[in-house]
């Protein structure tokens, strides 16, 4: 029976359907409103550079894109993770290096649009690990802590002008996991629309399947779904996650259409030299000779006196837009939870040096929260990938632990971690050779031998007290 679940799972093509096309072929209704729909389409276009405020004048700063992809980068900072444990083990960490290749950029897109899947599925005796954007799939059900049990995942095949989409949807019901599958032909391959329901035995690549696989025995989604953790001011009701640019999107559309004035700016007092006409040698027609430079601006002075040319160089108030630009930017910063500095201009953070830490704290917060979900979505899919090795036998039975580290050397305020390492000294968690080793970079030797001196420093004071 398991058999018919292999290959079952495909990427897609980068095709979104609508809410109300998935409610109309499933007859089943989803679990987002209108209003969620379109707001990840919206954050999928500010992303990739297609804002609506953007036009010829208006270019991409790419902010979008930075704050996204920052987060990533503070998330899966210096992060270890591994499963060990037994040849169980081994097996599982090898197939759990491929969701963990590409996750920075991976986790980037997911952030951008609120959240991301991964779904593992096996192949010629091997796990693969598609991981899908949360504009990609559509949640059909929540249980009553929020997680989706029941979605609805599409994947295409194009021949021609013709346009295969199978809808492939998960449900889990008192650990009972249920898989259908649904097969749609459409003739114009750029239509939105999903055509008309054919059989699975018409697309070649899908011949095998079947139209429903049940699986006993199931405790969690054979998905595993990462949500960025920001509360959804779109939808309250809703459980899935946001984008962690979304309470910032007017003022990045505000920064954006202001660095445009800051380029019109420069653009408008360019220096030029208006030459009269008199001036600009012409052949026998009376046709200009060669191309002026950019500079040389050809005009009528003949109405003033004693003149065949004038200077046009204004001054530019490149500063006062530069300082609003930043302003901005700094207000972005405030909005999707980044310190200061991150993505304005650092040196122009005018704040105590109290305020400064708590911008850093706050950006430690947001990340911290990212890693612990990111930690509990790996943990399930760990859990998904065991399961598979079960159903198709592909490893030998045996015990294992997932292992996570986050290095948080560059977000955490030293001053407090310093404080957090010192107490577990005196509280004897820590060896003084390892804080030394920490706080001043020494090697284990060089760290014994400062022990040395201090505790002969020590026996000679008391020494000296006695006397």
């Amino acid at each position: 029976m398991f058999d018919k679940i292999r290959d079952w799972i495909v990427r897609g093509l980068d095709k979104m359907f609508s809410k109300s096309t998935i409610e109309e072929a499933l007859k089943v209704p989803v679990a987002i409103s209108k209003e969620m729909d379109n707001a990840m389409e919206l954050w999928l276009k500010i992303y990739t550079n297609n804002s609506p405020w953007l036009n010829k004048d208006v270019k991409s700063l790419e902010l979008a894109s930075s704050i996204a992809g920052e987060f990533a980068r503070l998330t899966t900072l210096e992060m270890k993770t591994e499963i060990t444990g037994s040849k169980r083990s081994d097996y599982l960490q090898e197939q759990y290096k491929k969701a963990l290749k590409d996750l920075k950029s991976n986790l980037e897109l997911g952030n951008a649009v609120g959240g991301m899947i991964f779904k593992p599925y096996v192949k010629n005796k091997d796990i693969c690990i598609d991981i899908i954007s949360q504009t990609y799939f559509k949640p059909l059900k929540f249980d009553n802590a929020g997680n989706i049990i029941s979605a609805v995942f599409t994947s295409q095949i194009q021949k021609g002008k013709t346009i295969y989409t199978r809808l492939e949807t998960h449900t889990l019901n008192n650990n009972v996991y249920t898989v259908e599958n649904k097969v749609y032909k459409n003739d114009n391959y750029i239509s939105s629309m999903l055509g008309k329901l054919v059989s699975l035995t018409d697309v070649e690549e899908w011949s095998d399947l079947s139209e429903s696989v049940t699986i006993k025995g199931i405790e969690k989604p054979l998905f595993a779904y990462y949500k960025v953790p920001i509360a959804n001011n779109i939808d309250t009701k809703c459980s899935l996650g946001i984008s962690v640019f979304n309470r910032a999107i007017n003022t990045i559309e505000d920064t954006e259409t202001m660095n445009a004035r800051l380029d019109y700016e420069y653009d408008s007092a360019e220096r030029k030299l208006y030459v009269d006409s008199t001036a600009i040698k012409v052949d026998k027609d009376g046709k200009q000779v060669g191309k002026l430079p950019r500079i040389i601006q050809k005009i009528d002075l003949t109405n003033k006196e004693n003149n065949f040319y004038e200077e046009f160089s204004p001054g530019i108030r490149d500063e006062a837009f530069l300082r609003g630009i930043n302003k901005k930017l700094q207000q972005i910063e405030f909005q999707v939870g980044l310190a200061y500095g991150t993505i304005s201009d650092p040196n122009n953070v005018d704040k105590t040096a109290t305020e400064i830490k708590t911008s850093k704290q706050r950006s430690y917060s947001t990340v911290s929260q990212m890693q612990n979900n990111l930690q509990e979505t790996l943990e399930h899919l760990v859990y998904i990938l065991n399961v598979y090795t079960d159903l198709y036998e592909l490893a030998s039975s045996g015990e294992y632990e997932t292992s996570f580290e986050w290095d948080d050397s560059i977000i955490v305020d030293s001053e407090y971690e310093q404080k957090i390492r010192q107490n577990e000294v005196n509280q004897k968690l820590r060896s003084k050779k390892s804080y030394l080793m920490w706080r001043y970079g020494l090697k284990e030797k060089q760290a014994e031998e400062m022990l040395k001196e201090v505790k002969s420093e020590t026996e000679e004071t008391e020494m000296f007290k006695e006397e």
